[in-house]
């Protein structure tokens, strides 16, 4: 059976799911996403190679790495996620460079432990007081093994693109536009923005107005006003996407979030 439960509490999104036959869509989050593994084989491909998440598998997952997701056999799955921004993590951290995961799966207990307990308090509503104490916690319990400050920024080319995609949620993917500011083809422009996020200019636009409009949703529990400020033909259009990518309708997740 599928089932997709999202709460929030200082600043910090938690998921709890179970799934047998769900599959997500390639895709990407703006936020640092921790996971654990708590019973089944999670599978999922990053990085153009197959990761299996076993039961007590730590996921760690960097902002707009792209991936995908599922159950590795019919036995099905259950974990549980944390969604960070990458400003509040970093502050938690006591951080002030950009900080990357250096292996999407390690066998941390202490990691793990920490990661359970700030899901299961937010999702359980506790305090919020208690949910910002336990993000220090697992901060603390981020080892400097898994973390690595030299990584490949974005070139030019790909955030101008990126800028340009961003600027324009409202309305359709402008690929002509894009591409005769950039000086490539289109088929240039598709090869070369795929090759550097691993995902389509098509796939990163959807993604990012399903990003903008999960934040609204959050913003003002409203799901028609997300429908029309990220240009989406209506709500069914919406829902669609939305669960392609976070497993739950639109509206189902501004119910689960209260």
């Amino acid at each position: 059976m599928e089932k997709f439960i999202y709460k929030q509490s200082a600043g910090i999104t938690a998921l709890s799911a179970s799934i047998t036959d769900f599959t997500y869509k390639r895709h990407s989050h703006q936020e640092y996403a921790m996971g654990v593994t708590l019973r089944g084989i999670q599978h999922f491909t990053m990085n153009g190679s197959l990761q299996l998440s076993h039961q007590n598998g730590v996921m760690l997952f960097n902002p707009e790495q792209a991936h995908d997701g599922m159950a590795h056999d019919r036995n099905g799955l259950d974990y549980v996620m944390l969604y960070i921004d990458p400003p509040l993590l970093l502050e938690a951290m006591g951080k002030k460079e950009i900080m990357r995961f250096a292996a999407p799966i390690v066998y941390d207990q202490q990691l793990k432990q920490r990661i359970i307990a700030l899901a299961h308090s937010i999702l359980n509503e506790k305090d919020e007081a208690l949910c910002s104490e336990r993000l220090v916690s697992l901060t603390d319990g981020l080892a400097e093994t898994n973390l690595s400050t030299s990584y490949k920024a974005d070139n030019g080319m790909l955030r101008a693109a990126k800028y340009m995609i961003h600027d324009n949620l409202e309305t359709v993917l402008r690929l002509e536009e894009i591409c005769e500011e950039l000086g490539l083809s289109k088929f240039q422009f598709i090869r070369f923005f795929k090759m550097h996020t691993g995902i389509s200019p098509y796939q990163y636009f959807l993604n990012c107005k399903l990003e903008r409009a999960k934040r609204l949703i959050e913003k003002n529990r409203d799901i028609y006003s997300a429908v029309a400020e990220c240009g989406f033909v209506d709500l069914t259009h919406l829902n669609k996407h939305f669960k392609s990518v976070y497993g739950t309708t639109a509206f189902e997740y501004m119910t689960h979030l209260g």
